[in-house]
């Protein structure tokens, strides 16, 4: 092949990718596109109107007709057959011809116009809500790097299952849920969690599909089919809450048919009644029927809603709350109590190290050498806290602290050997076998459980030489978002399966209303039964198994996004970068849209009710009456897309 040919080639690639943008842009744009060209036809008609034949004007007229009202005559007519019933989309298509009938042709073509303007702006803020997913999409890999037997080869996606080996190179994206099996990396996990700060991940981490490893390479064996990725449930969500309509949305569906056929009937009768009865000329009557037919249309009422639906949902996902419907978007501000599970919602799910004593004889720096060596060897919450809290004395020690003789004693705790010292980790009867209540610690340990904490002992030469207090610890933006939903007047209480001690402490710690302790899943159905008896309105927030079902039974249930899949599938609402605070965003977000819907129907049905009553006393003209009522049906769309800002 000559460079020429190479070259001609390249361009003729680059030129078809080009044309395809153009030709995507076009589509996109096409309903707008279709707008102006009939906007600027009309325009153009009208100047020329002196100058040109009475034939020609009228032909031109068709052709904006045509091209401005196609797509939505096209969607009228396609609605009416479908579902039996009589819609907006018909009624305008009717009034711009009966218009046209009475030879009012520019009158009928600018109705087109701004009615196909107004639902270009629908299809706009549909599009908008779209982009969001499509960006998401975008971000799947199509491909990934499998390993078999030893040899990487690429396959699509789809074709990986569960315990399958994948190989991704730093600066990849992560192309399925799994679970490190080799390497170490730091992750971008901001699609997932919405956080910017990437995190690190080590064997047994795991990460997610669309995800990107920045500096490490990784094997990975996966957890997921691709189709059940936690990813591709943020797609299918976002999905589902745009088709799930609100339930004020539903009734002006099912109210438009009824009304479409009212003011039908109505144009019907005008058209002769005021002949008969008022001495109006035919003409006039006619006249006045046409021009009820359009400002009597519901366009901007039916337009009050699904706008503002849809950009409260993008917004929200945007801000990592993804509402599964406008019902759930809607009612989230009318909750008038909140129930929270305790671990993994109010709190992070995983006990960390608060406090630690140790025997004033002994080297510090040595136990928690000892004790983080020990515990490195057991995979139980409380030890991974305290390997963790060990971690920079292990990394710093310049002794030998492997591990010998190690037994776990099972409800007690474990032992084992380093340099020939005997160190027992666990119980307090378990590391020291002495009967006294004289320790180095005195009353700390007694005053630490009271505070709900978890009290590990260390023993060595069978004395107490160091306690390490644990906690689940309550999650930072906890205390500000109970404070901000009491500041609201909303009810706040936790239903936990936890003791009575430690749930008493994490409700004084967040300022929780009420507490109910050891509360099984059962006990929680009822307990959210009881709620709504007495608030009326009550969503529940989780993140377990055990959440499930008051989370169904609750009116909005969320979850958290690091919740289990049945907790997920549950929720009405979902949070995915686990922020507490994001449920007052939402109730705000919430309140806003339910503001604005009622503006626009209240503001849709004044204005209707005014040029009905002023076309009655001939008060407005054809042109007067298509400006005030497809002027409205932009006003309300424009007023719905301030949600996305």
């Amino acid at each position: 092949m000559t460079t020429e040919t190479k070259v001609s080639n390249k361009l003729h690639v680059t030129n078809s990718k080009e044309e395809n943008v153009f030709l995507q842009k076009i589509l996109t744009h096409g309903e707008l596109i279709a707008a102006l060209l009939s906007g600027a036809i009309i325009l153009t008609t009208w100047a020329l109107t002196d100058l040109m034949p009475y034939a020609a004007w009228v032909v031109l007229h068709i052709i904006a007709f045509i091209i401005g009202g196609y797509a939505q005559a096209k969607e009228g007519i396609i609605d009416t057959i479908e579902e039996k019933e009589l819609n907006v989309e018909l009624l305008m298509i009717i009034a711009a011809i009966g218009s046209a009938a009475i030879g009012y042709w520019t009158e009928g073509a600018i109705l087109i116009f701004i009615f196909a303007l107004a639902g270009a702006l629908e299809t706009y803020t549909l599009n908008k809500s779209n982009k969001e997913i499509s960006s998401l999409m975008e971000l799947q890999p199509e491909e990934a790097r499998m390993i078999e037997n030893g040899v990487e080869k690429m396959i699509p996606v789809s074709q990986l299952r569960i315990n399958d080996y994948i190989y991704v190179r730093a600066g990849e994206r992560i192309p399925a849920d799994g679970k490190i099996t080799n390497g170490s990396t730091s992750v971008d996990e901001s699609p997932i969690t919405g956080e910017s700060i990437p995190v690190t991940k080590e064997i047994n981490s795991d990460v997610f599909a669309g995800t990107v490893a920045l500096n490490g390479s990784i094997t990975i064996q996966l957890t997921k089919e691709a189709h059940e990725t936690t990813f591709q449930k943020i797609i299918e969500m976002i999905q589902s809450a745009k088709e799930e309509k609100s339930p004020a949305q539903l009734f002006i569906e099912k109210f438009e048919g009824t009304y479409v056929r009212t003011v039908l009937i109505s144009v019907a009768i005008l058209m002769f009644l005021p002949y008969f009865l008022f001495g109006w000329s035919l003409t006039e009557s006619i006249y006045r029927a046409m021009i009820l037919l359009v400002v009597a249309s519901p366009c901007a009422l039916v337009a009050s809603i699904m706008p503002a639906t849809l950009s409260a949902i993008s917004k929200s996902a945007k801000n990592g709350v993804l509402f599964k419907g406008g019902v759930h978007a809607e009612s989230l501000s009318q909750m008038k109590a909140i129930a929270f599970d305790k671990t993994g919602t109010l709190t992070n799910g995983t006990p960390e190290v608060t406090d630690v004593y140790v025997h004033p004889d002994y080297n510090e720096a040595e136990i928690h050498e000892a004790v983080g060596a020990i515990e490195n060897e057991s995979s139980h919450p409380l030890a991974v806290a305290i390997k963790s809290y060990s971690l920079d004395f292990l990394e710093k020690s310049q002794f030998d602290v492997t591990v010998k003789e190690m037994k776990t004693v099972s409800g007690k705790g474990v032992i084992g050997f380093i340099r020939d010292k005997q160190w027992f980790v666990g119980k307090e009867n378990f590391a020291s076998h002495k009967n006294t209540t004289e320790h180095f610690y005195g009353t700390k340990a007694s005053e630490l459980a009271k505070e709900g904490k978890t009290i590990v002992y260390v023993g060595l030469n069978d004395q107490i030489v160091a306690i390490y207090a644990l906690k689940d610890t309550v999650r930072k933006e906890a205390k500000e978002a109970i404070a901000a939903l009491k500041k609201r007047g909303i009810y706040t209480i936790m239903l936990t399966g936890d003791n009575e001690l430690t749930a008493k402490a994490v409700a004084k710690e967040t300022g929780i209303n009420d507490f109910v302790a050891e509360c099984l899943p059962d006990e929680k159905v009822v307990y959210i039964k009881n709620l709504i008896k007495e608030h009326e309105k009550v969503a529940m927030i989780g993140d377990g198994i055990n959440d499930a079902p008051a989370l169904a039974i609750a009116d909005v249930g969320i979850a958290m996004g690091e919740g289990t899949d049945v907790a997920l599938e549950t929720a009405d609402v979902v949070l995915m970068k686990n922020d507490l605070s994001k449920i007052t965003e939402a109730i705000k977000t919430s309140s806003k849209m339910n503001r604005i819907v009622k503006q626009n129907v209240f503001f849709s049905l004044a204005v209707i009710g005014v040029l009905i009553v002023s076309n009655f006393f001939q008060a407005i003209d054809l042109p007067l009456g298509v400006i005030g009522h497809e002027g409205s049906t932009i006003l309300v769309i424009l007023n719905g897309l301030r949600l996305l800002k």
